[in-house]
Formats: structure tokens, C-alpha cells, sequence
């Protein structure tokens, strides 16, 4: 199992959720989050005076999926979450080792 944590710009949730739905990833964690990487932020002007916001929001999603699934999930989440812009996001992979439904004490890839 895979656990994919992708940033995304907030305006996209909804099109990356519903693309994942598409492809039967229905199970997902959403935070949202701020943040910043090469953009640095921006200054905005606010009642005459200038000033800068070095934090965006963002939003992330973690998604824990079986090893076959992970090139599916990421190819759509790049596509649904595009814009061409700079502060598209980023997606991050990292090995699960277990998983256990609480409720039934399933383990592995039935749990998720």
C-alpha cells in the first residue's frame, strides 16, 4: 500500500475528488493547510497599506491506496488539479506498511 499526500490549490477539490471517484478512490483525509514553496507568497494591498502574505492556502489530501492503483491515482490528480500556473501543488508518495479498520479489525488493503 501507497500513501499519496498531494497539496493542491483549494479551488480544485472538488474536480480531484470526483476524478478519483471516477476511478473508484473514494476514501480520502482533507486538511486545509497553508503554505508556501517557490511563489513565496504575495503582497496585497489592504485599507491603503501594502503587505505581504508568505502563506497560501492550500489544501491537502491524504489517500492510501493499493500498490496497483498508485500510477492511476497520481496521472489523475495531476490532471484534475492543473491549472499551468505556478503554486499548482505537490504530490508526495510514501510506502504504508499496515492498515486496520477499527470497526471490523481488517487488515491490509480491506482495510482501506
Amino acid at each position: 500500500m501507497k500513501k499519496i499526500e498531494v497539496i493542491i490549490k483549494p479551488f480544485k477539490l472538488e474536480e480531484v475528488k470526483d476524478a478519483l471517484g471516477e476511478i473508484g478512490i473514494e476514501g480520502m483525509t482533507i486538511c486545509e493547510v497553508k503554505g508556501f514553496g517557490r511563489q513565496k507568497g504575495h503582497t496585497e494591498i489592504f485599507r491603503g497599506s501594502e503587505y505581504t502574505v508568505d502563506f497560501l492556502p492550500k489544501i491537502r489530501l491524504d489517500i492510501v491506496v493499493a500498490d496497483e492503483m498508485v500510477e492511476q491515482a497520481v496521472a489523475v490528480i495531476i490532471k484534475s488539479a492543473r491549472t499551468g500556473k505556478i503554486g499548482d501543488g505537490k504530490v508526495f508518495i510514501s510506502a504504508i506498511e499496515e492498515a486496520i479498520r477499527i470497526r471490523t479489525e481488517e487488515k491490509g488493503n480491506l482495510a482501506v
